[in-house]
């Protein structure tokens, strides 16, 4: 008899309001669809930087944008399954101003996450996700400490796992986890189809999926894994045997 799998909290933190769609989408519904408790924080809408296809309609102004992104995150969230909490900073730059960081800690002593999601470290072309990642980590760390707010308790060791950037070359991305998201890539796919905005950006991910799946496949992955999502851990991970 197969042992039966005690559920996960899964926390991503993303800087803008598409991120969570087009990176970690699949990861996300698989988690959710394993019956684990899934929240993503976006930081910001993307309302000044991520959000060219609204911008480009006449008369075009910053509230209506931000309305506009926050449904179309909210339905693609409710297509993975996940819930998504709005935290407003504002993009192009991204400032996480200090209550800001409290109220993410607040939320991860609330979710004590398992696995976090988030951006890597260093992206030259979006300092926003540089921004998102080193929130992640301080937010992480002082989420751990016996001494902040003794009223709640710490959180343990959650891995932090890096999603794909755009240019992963240029990022230092080096994926050490194929994760197999072909059983849930139709959540995912309604997902992106629901973030008009980045409208572009649909197939662009669909073909990058398929090219991680054959990867995977080239790793030892079943034969009828076609979609998958690729990360980077930024902690090792601890373990009884070799492999």
């Amino acid at each position: 008899m197969s042992e039966t799998r005690a559920s996960r909290s899964i926390v991503a933190v993303t800087a803008h309001s598409g991120d969570f769609v087009w990176r970690a989408g699949g990861a996300l519904a698989a988690s959710a669809a394993r019956g684990d408790a899934v929240k993503v924080i976006c930081l910001s809408f993307g309302e000044r930087g991520e959000s060219q296809g609204l911008w480009a309609q006449p008369g075009m102004d910053v509230e209506t944008v931000k309305r506009v992104r926050r449904e179309e995150a909210e339905a693609a969230a409710a297509a993975l399954g996940v819930e998504v909490d709005f935290y407003d900073l504002g993009d192009y730059p991204l400032v996480v101003p200090h209550e800001a960081t409290e109220r993410i800690v607040a939320d991860l002593r609330a979710a004590r996450p398992d696995v976090l999601l988030t951006h890597v470290a260093d992206d030259p072309y979006n300092r926003d996700h540089n921004v998102a990642h080193e929130t992640t980590l301080t937010t992480r760390m002082i989420a751990q400490a016996m001494g902040h707010d003794p009223a709640t308790p710490p959180i343990g060791a959650a891995q932090v796992l890096m999603f794909e950037p755009h240019q992963p070359e240029m990022c230092g991305f080096r994926p050490n986890l194929l994760l197999d998201v072909t059983p849930v890539f139709d959540r995912k796919r309604k997902a992106m189809e629901a973030m008009s905005a980045q409208a572009h950006l649909v197939e662009y991910y669909t073909e990058l999926g398929r090219r991680r799946g054959t990867q995977a496949r080239r790793n030892g992955a079943p034969t009828d894994v076609v979609q998958a999502e690729a990360y980077q851990r930024v902690f090792p991970v601890v373990g009884g045997e070799l492999g």
